[in-house]
């Protein structure tokens, strides 16, 4: 069982920067693995932000490329988020979400079997 914390949230004005972090328990016994992350708003679907897997390939939502960027470091399973020029249309609860096989080619909820509890990102105008 995999299990997965994130950290990094808070309130930022917009235009600022935060980094998120993702620390899974460990995929000690998988060649392959992807980690995500996903965000919700009050009142709107999940939707995905970034995936990566331990080969490093990457993949970003249109609405974050160019301001986001996600990597991930094998040694310490963890998975971060570092976003910049941050507006109003960021805030959300952010989460991390795991799997243990190669990325989809979506970043879809329904592909990924573990996730963090979620951090809040704030972004005032």
């Amino acid at each position: 069982q995999v299990q997965l914390v994130e950290s990094g949230g808070g309130s930022v004005q917009a235009g600022g920067s935060l980094r998120l972090s993702c620390a899974a328990s460990a995929f000690l016994y998988y060649d392959r693995y992807c980690m995500a992350w996903f965000r919700q708003a009050p009142g709107k679907e999940r939707e995905g932000v970034a995936s990566v897997d331990n080969s490093g390939n990457l993949r970003y939502a249109d609405s974050v490329k160019g301001r986001f960027s996600a990597s991930l470091d094998n040694a310490k399973y963890t998975l971060y988020l570092q976003m910049d020029s941050l507006n109003s249309e960021d805030t959300a609860s952010y989460y991390c979400a795991a799997r243990a096989t190669d990325c989809p080619g979506e970043i879809r909820r329904n592909y990924f079997g573990y996730w963090g509890q979620g951090t809040q990102v704030t972004v005032a105008s």
